[in-house]
């Protein structure tokens, strides 16, 4: 299905309904994971920074090539500025702990400590996320970290942001990880900083992002009835609202059009 859903967005092929529902957004798209259809798209393929979004591919990466028990020591290399789960220099933690200090935190020290507890180095592992990327389809993507600081060939587009929430949708630890609300683990109580998980029926969370440079970005992905929606923002200062009138549209004309 995810390579079928990733040739759909790619060709262009799959229909695309903009005009039904508007965002704030410099870069948008709403995809239907099951099918490939966009159900809307604003300059999708415009190349962007991302932020923290990054770290849905960092987390893709990490359980393709670490045991989740694996564990490493925290080293002075992993303090990074911004957003962190507050590792220390010479504490032990489990794969498992740095993603969700990952993905609930959006710690840029786990993304560095995940780097090297699953490759040796960052920048083995950045070679890694490029290699998933255009594994997946990811076209118009380049990543230069693992945790989306900001870098001149570090960017992706909501299109390719699409492909990938889809592709993570389909692994049930990520999503385990993603839509968990708080952890209680390696002594830290974690708490995720994505609200649509309280306040969107059936959403199961996905990565929240900022940096002064790209804005607020948001990717997010609901099921209900055992249909698949993802959304993207890139660049959105209204971006919780933009992600719950998206859903609403979106499911309601897949209802209308699926009615007997």
């Amino acid at each position: 299905m995810l390579l079928a859903c990733a040739a759909l967005l790619l060709s262009g092929a799959a229909p695309c309904y903009a005009d039904a529902v508007g965002t704030s957004a410099t870069a948008a798209i709403l995809l239907d994971a099951d099918t490939g259809n966009v159900l809307y798209e604003k300059d999708a393929d415009r190349s962007m920074l991302i932020a923290s979004t990054t770290k849905i591919l960092t987390a893709l990466v990490a359980l393709e090539c670490a045991p989740l028990q694996k564990e490493i020591t925290v080293t002075a290399d992993h303090m990074v500025e911004g957003s962190s789960m507050y590792l220390k220099p010479g504490e032990t933690v489990t794969v498992e702990a740095l993603l969700y200090g990952l993905l609930l935190c959006s710690g840029n020290d786990a993304a560095l400590a995940l780097a090297d507890a699953c490759c040796g180095s960052v920048e083995s592992f950045v070679a890694e996320m490029n290699r998933k990327a255009a594994e997946l389809g990811m076209e118009h993507s380049s990543f230069a970290n693992p945790n989306g600081l900001d870098a001149e060939n570090h960017r992706s587009t909501a299109r390719d942001m699409a492909i990938l929430a889809a592709a993570a949708a389909q692994d049930p630890i990520f999503v385990r990880l993603c839509s968990t609300s708080q952890a209680h683990i390696a002594g830290r109580t974690m708490t995720n900083h994505n609200r649509l998980l309280r306040e969107v029926e059936g959403c199961i969370g996905m990565k929240t992002g900022y940096t002064k440079a790209a804005g607020r970005t948001l990717v997010t992905c609901t099921v209900r009835n055992g249909r698949t929606l993802v959304a993207v923002t890139l660049c959105d200062g209204n971006d919780w609202a933009d992600h719950k009138a998206l859903y609403q549209y979106g499911f309601e004309k897949i209802t209308k059009e699926e009615a007997p």
